[in-house]
């Protein structure tokens, strides 16, 4: 068995995912781990399968999975997950700089630490802002009030009412210490792959967006703590093949999937017979 797996789904964003796989490759073979990469191209057009095809050609680590049709991020995911072979596996976007990230460090922890089914690092979104999404409370009916009607930013640096109205993001937290969260987002999620395959990876309903917050949701219907762990940092440049787009047919399809997401997950999570494994404090 090898140390770890790492699956990089790619869509249209060529040079971004190279410059991702050699800064991957050249992080991992400067640690003592046994890896390989998993890349699956959703069908791109933009040049990014021959590019792929020269750079596994110089590191047999690097695995294609050629897609003749976008299947959608969960179900390309899923296709690497049946053929990891880590004993962890990262999820990583295409459009991440993971800087000086050491992976060994972040597998020991997961190690000593079996309780934690998956952690994520401090993943930001400039020098300034943490992406969001890495940092989230499960999106219950109060939470998404809250953070739509403003109150959620409105109360972050208000001791006590960033607990009431702060749930969805956790504001209450202090991001540059380790602690629990409900969710990451899936741009960088590092995962047991034994609990990964028992859960079945992700659910394919799930076109684009709201996958991770699902996925992270049935790890912690399993009992496993979900861990933000700030110690490295690395940067999401985010949306790049989707709402960033200048392709307004493309940029409109992406907000549908994002709104038919979190539909989805709230109606599921409803639905559940099992309850939010979370803190008696979260609302």
């Amino acid at each position: 068995m090898k140390d770890l797996s790492v699956i990089v789904v790619s869509f249209n964003t060529c040079k971004l995912t190279k410059k991702t796989l050699t800064e991957v490759i050249s992080s991992l073979s400067q640690e003592k781990l046994d890896w390989e990469i998993i890349v699956v191209d959703n069908a791109s057009i933009d040049g990014s399968i021959q590019m792929l095809e020269l750079l596994a050609l110089s590191h047999p680590e690097l695995k294609v999975i050629k897609n003749a049709a976008n299947v959608g991020f969960g179900a390309a995911n899923n296709q690497a997950i049946r053929r990891a072979q880590g004993e962890y596996t990262l999820l990583l976007n295409s459009d991440v700089e993971i800087n000086k990230t050491q992976f060994t460090q972040l597998i020991n922890y997961l190690r000593k630490n079996p309780n934690v089914g998956g952690l994520t690092v401090k993943v930001m979104l400039n020098n300034i802002h943490i992406d969001p999404a890495s940092h989230r409370g499960f999106p219950t009916i109060w939470r998404t009030v809250s953070y739509y009607s403003g109150l959620e930013k409105l109360s972050q640096s208000i001791p006590l009412l960033n607990r009431v109205f702060g749930g969805y993001h956790m504001t209450w937290e202090d991001l540059s210490t380790k602690h629990e969260i409900d969710s990451p987002t899936a741009a960088f999620f590092l995962i047991s792959t034994k609990l990964l395959k028992e859960v079945k990876g992700f659910d394919e309903d799930f076109f684009m967006y709201g996958e991770d917050l699902d996925l992270a949701y049935r790890i912690r219907q399993k009992g496993y703590k979900i861990m933000y762990y700030p110690v490295f940092t690395v940067l999401h440049l985010k949306h790049q093949s989707g709402l960033k787009t200048y392709d307004t047919k493309t940029k409109r399809a992406t907000t549908q999937h994002f709104y038919n997401a979190m539909k989805n997950f709230l109606q599921k999570a409803l639905c559940s017979t099992k309850t939010f494994n979370i803190k008696p404090y979260y609302l």
